[in-house]
């Protein structure tokens, strides 16, 4: 039998043999817009909890729209153009509107990268782009300290605008329940410091800190209360499908529009399934998300619902960029030289992690309930040293090894990885 991973743009066959019992799973089938910027056009005029964009952007001397950064497949090029048309309708001037790239602590996108994001020449030549340098504290302003003590400063381009927007991509998140809506603030154009605090070991290793949590999860509340201190936001909140077809878009006030597009995406990402397994395959969601390794931590989480003691995670990424920044780099080294408890124990006395050092708790996390094997054919030798994980060099014949090892020949496997997110109802296998 075969099965088609997503692996950077080519996708990578995974062979297993012919009586090998596979569980194979998919979103489930969603609805596709047919006309995509009509239902961009529709949103705008219908919002969620405020008045239609053109009546809201009246009077605006600036604005501000925040985008993800490349790892995300947000329909930039479908959203920003109608977007930007709607606002100059309504008065505002294409030499007082920004994009603004929220990149957290990632590297910032330029040239062509900048373009493929931003997915229209017309807006490009339109308005200006400028992305989020988190290390700058100088381009930030701090509004106060959240219930839980994280000091929240924020880009001041984005913060001073008379109109704040945000994009995005509402999916699955391994740490916030969802992404989108207030994750494009808190930690996209959030100050260094409050990134940090924000990522500490002792949020992330909160039961309820989890894929598709959002009600008492604590770093979901803190990203709340640091963005009801910037004031009325709004935001145009995006779910795909699996081929990454538009299938849902709204657009109103921050927390309204995007508690509406999690509804709408629940039932389509969230799998149930009556039981466990000793076997997983799952990816890293292909490209852009699978450039580096620092990503590819969102994969083996996101499976981490169905495995059973004993278990055996192999994960498909193609990590063409290495693995990630160099700070994560020196993370996994200290991790790789202190063991995984010594490592959570300094880092849980920290009320800020170091840089990056948040996905090394998640691979953590995830390394406690099964065992981690990697396939990438762009990583080095030494590379693959600092993932901390079993590195493998083919995926069809591991996994064969795997279930001829157990004995077993029923296998779970997650093309898309962690943009689906299978949960067991029932018990171990």
């Amino acid at each position: 039998m075969r099965v088609v991973m997503r692996y950077g743009k080519r996708g990578l066959n995974l062979d297993l043999p012919d009586d090998v019992k596979a569980t194979v799973i998919h979103k489930k089938r969603m609805p596709v817009a047919s006309d995509k910027e009509g239902a961009v056009r529709s949103a705008l005029a219908k919002p969620v909890g405020c008045r239609p964009l053109r009546e809201e952007a009246r009077g605006c001397k600036n604005v501000c729209i925040c985008i993800c950064d490349i790892t995300r497949p947000v329909p930039n090029g479908t959203v920003l153009p109608v977007l930007l048309d709607r606002l100059i309708e309504a008065g505002v001037s294409a030499e007082s509107i920004t994009i603004l790239v929220a990149t957290g602590l990632h590297r910032p996108n330029e040239g062509e990268e900048l373009a493929e994001l931003v997915g229209s020449d017309r807006v490009l030549a339109t308005v200006r782009a400028v992305n989020h340098f988190a290390r700058n504290e100088d381009d930030h302003v701090f509004l106060g300290t959240t219930s839980c003590g994280m000091p929240v400063k924020l880009d001041r381009r984005f913060v001073e605008a008379d109109m704040r927007i945000v994009t995005g991509l509402v999916e699955p998140h391994f740490m916030a329940g969802y992404s989108g809506g207030r994750k494009v603030i808190v930690p996209g154009v959030a100050y260094e410091e409050t990134i940090r605090y924000l990522h500490s070991t002792g949020m992330l290793i909160h039961e309820m800190c989890d894929n598709t949590i959002l009600e008492g999860n604590p770093l979901h509340g803190a990203q709340i209360e640091a963005t009801r201190m910037v004031g009325k936001t709004f935001a145009v909140n995006t779910v795909i499908d699996e081929e990454r077809r538009l299938s849902y878009v709204n657009f109103g006030m921050l927390e309204e529009s995007h508690l509406a597009a999690v509804a709408f995406a629940r039932p389509y990402f969230e799998i149930p399934l009556d039981r466990r397994f000793k076997t997983v395959v799952t990816s890293s969601a292909g490209y852009p998300l699978d450039r580096n390794y620092y990503q590819t931590v969102k994969g083996m989480v996101g499976v981490t619902g169905i495995v059973s003691p004993g278990s055996d995670i192999f994960i498909a990424s193609e990590c063409a960029e290495g693995l990630g920044a160099p700070e994560f780099a020196v993370s996994q080294e200290r991790f790789i030289a202190e063991g995984t408890d010594a490592f959570l124990a300094r880092t849980l006395g920290q009320s800020c992690a170091a840089i990056d050092e948040w996905e090394t708790v998640m691979q953590i996390k995830a390394m406690k309930l099964a065992a981690i094997h990697l396939y990438s054919d762009r990583l080095t030798p030494e590379q693959k040293t600092l993932t901390g994980v079993d590195c493998v060099e083919s995926l069809s014949d591991a996994v064969a090894e795997c279930l001829k090892r157990k004995g077993d020949r029923e296998v779970a496997i997650v093309p898309e990885g962690p943009y689906v997110i299978p949960v067991s109802t029932g018990g171990c296998v």
